[in-house]
């Protein structure tokens, strides 16, 4: 095996302050990396908008430096997988996901919040085998899933 084309990725959220579970996936992904002569690639999972605190990829950064583990790419170093911020990636995903649809590989879900907990209650409730999404909008035509939601 050819260990110089490990890539290892760390990919902290910006919601908070680091934890020990941020650091000890940090520091277990930069052994991997540094021991396999690989390389440690930091990209920030910044999807989740509603919860991002403004200064938090600051503070990883300024940790991962404190505990001295450098990274190859993402946080201010570019390489030619870039970008490795989620949030700058989004035309990447949906061009993908529009060949999906358009391929009949996958299908939009328009159901709304509320729909879905309840399912998740019922599931539960029921100890039901399979637990998730129950396919409801599957065989919605495009137009129909459009307006659909409950």
């Amino acid at each position: 095996m050819d260990f110089s084309k490990i890539r290892v990725r760390y990919a902290p959220s910006p919601t908070g302050e680091p934890h020990v579970g941020n650091i000890r996936t940090a520091l277990f992904d930069w052994l991997i990396a540094r021991n396999s002569s690989g390389q440690f690639i930091v990209r920030v999972e910044d999807t989740d908008q509603a919860r991002k605190v403004e200064g938090a990829i600051e503070l990883q950064k300024a940790s991962l430096k404190w505990l001295g583990l450098d990274w190859d790419e993402g946080l201010g170093l570019d390489g030619k997988y870039g970008p490795y911020t989620q949030s700058e990636r989004l035309t990447l995903y949906t061009d993908v996901v529009e060949r999906l649809l358009q391929n009949g590989k996958a299908y939009k879900c328009f159901c709304n919040p509320e729909r879905l907990s309840k399912l998740r209650k019922k599931q539960l409730e029921s100890k039901a085998t399979l637990i998730g999404y129950d396919g409801h909008c599957r065989s919605l035509k495009l137009d129909e899933s459009d307006i659909s939601g409950s």
